[in-house]
């Protein structure tokens, strides 16, 4: 029996395990719902709702090819061990996972097990990522080369008599309420629209309307959580977006679809870009990339700052409509997730690693990789990439120039006319509104944005910061200057790179 141990690839179109593994024997298709791993810090009933979601698709169409999915709750080395015993298992399959911390340390378990029992356990490469990269040197080329192969098609399955296990609620995860009212449907269906809709219409005006909340809702191509939980893969997408380019070309367009099509293919690249620094040094999820960082700021945060800043009544009215936003939807466009991230650590002075965790559960497209180095990079402790400190009022009147978002999220702020909704304290009927029905800025984002500046730029003086620092460029950063520069091209606004 070939067990096929499905993670974050929730398909059966392009999935290179399940191919492999139909060609060698029996295919037992297998989910495990891992209570531990839902009871993490960055975890939330908003992912799980649409990974349960995703996999009741999944479960449909692998029933299609004659096996439906298997789902099993529990410790996933247990469930393998029963599994084995009860079927035969002769080969574990899955695609290479850059996750957390956990799914690190319970990979490690697994590996473990299957040594113990002589059970090969093989790995299948699903994107750009690569295991052990001595260097990134051909880095680029390599993700080229790997989307343009041909895609995996669905294997024809053999039923197997055992019982298919139900899907578990989050209620039944004890997974608590998140202030998730509005947020994106799952499901390969629906990520196949959105992917259409995006390469036939919606992604015209991409590259001018992504920094906005406002467009970048509809503009974006929100297949960013369909691509961290898997059900379209990247070199579905990637294929997708190369014949767009060369549709663009053949006829000679002029109406934005060519810069569109060049950011994001860009975005593409960069997102395997980022989670290759997390496979490369799993530290990052937990200590400064940079140590010379090292204590700058706190490890036990400001609770009443944190809090006021999670729940959006920091009295910075953008930045508290874009929290709010995302609470209620789970998404929020690339620029608006680099300020809030940037507030929280420059402007209230927190460790980004609290920060970091409250915005992880929010995100239903929370990518461990991508999310961590990009904490990092908002919050200065990189070391190799520029400093960048986002006034919270200027973007504001330059993302939300009519205050129509930050209106409908920040509602009590209706008395303040429009020309002061982004600095309220200014306005002339101020003392009636803030610290009523609107908190007063619990900081000056002006004066804390210098002093914050001062601080992070002071650390940077000396040889020994530089040293360090080039060693890292050397790890970490791309060698095809023209992709991916790290201090020049890079994405220094992004966040999960929402897409």
């Amino acid at each position: 029996m070939q067990l096929v141990w499905f993670k974050r690839d929730l398909r059966v179109q392009d999935h290179g395990a399940l191919s492999f593994a139909s060609q060698r024997g029996p295919v037992l298709p297998l989910y495990v719902v891992e209570p531990d791993y839902w009871a993490q810090g960055d975890a939330s009933r908003r992912q799980w709702v649409f990974a349960s979601e995703t996999l009741a698709e999944l479960r449909k169409h692998l029933a299609g090819l004659g096996q439906p999915l298997v789902v099993r709750v529990g410790d996933v080395v247990e469930v393998l061990d029963s599994l084995q015993r009860e079927h035969r298992v002769e080969v574990l399959w899955s695609h290479e996972e850059t996750g957390n911390g956990w799914t690190y340390a319970r990979d490690k378990r697994v590996a473990a097990w299957c040594r113990e029992r002589g059970l090969p356990w093989h790995e299948i490469s699903q994107h750009g990522v690569q295991r052990r990269l001595a260097s990134r040197a051909g880095w680029a080329g390599h993700w080229d080369r790997f989307m343009a192969e041909p895609m995996a098609q669905p294997p024809v399955l053999a039923p197997v008599h055992i019982a298919a296990g139900q899907i578990p609620t989050a209620s039944d995860l004890n997974l608590a309420a998140d202030g998730a009212t509005d947020t994106q449907p799952a499901g390969r269906h629906l990520a196949q629209e959105l992917l259409s809709s995006f390469l036939a219409e919606r992604g015209q005006i991409y590259r001018r309307a992504l920094s906005s909340p406002v467009t970048g809702a509809h503009a974006c191509s929100r297949l960013s959580p369909h691509l961290a939980w898997g059900s379209l893969s990247m070199r579905e997408v990637t294929q997708a977006t190369w014949a767009k380019q060369r549709d663009v070309k053949a006829r000679g367009l002029r109406d934005g679809w060519s810069g569109a099509m060049s950011s994001f293919s860009s975005r593409l690249h960069w997102h395997c870009h980022f989670i290759q620094k997390l496979e490369d040094a799993p530290r990052i999820e937990f200590e400064n990339l940079h140590r010379g960082y090292d204590g700058i700021r706190s490890s036990a945060p400001d609770r009443e700052r944190l809090e006021a800043w999670a729940r959006g009544e920091t009295g910075l009215p953008f930045v508290d409509a874009c929290m709010r936003a995302l609470r209620a939807t789970g998404w929020l466009n690339f620029r608006m997730r680099a300020m809030v991230m940037s507030v929280a650590s420059y402007h209230l002075w927190l460790h980004w690693r609290a920060p970091g965790l409250a915005l992880a559960r929010l995100f239903t497209d929370y990518e461990p990789g991508i999310h961590w180095s990009q904490v990092q990079m908002q919050s200065g402790t990189t070391g190799i990439n520029t400093v960048r400190i986002y006034n919270p009022v200027k973007q504001g009147q330059d993302q939300d120039p009519t205050g129509a978002f930050t209106r409908r999220w920040v509602p009590e702020l209706a008395q303040i006319e429009d020309r002061f909704l982004h600095a309220p304290w200014q306005a002339d009927n101020a003392s009636a509104v803030l610290g009523r029905a609107y908190p007063m800025p619990i900081v000056d984002h002006l004066s804390a944005a210098r002093d914050a500046r001062e601080r992070v730029w002071a650390v940077r003086k000396g040889a020994a910061f530089r040293q360090e620092a080039q060693e890292l460029v050397v790890k970490h950063a791309s060698r095809k200057p023209t992709r991916l520069r790290e201090n020049k091209k890079a994405p220094t606004a992004q966040l999960d790179l929402p897409f």
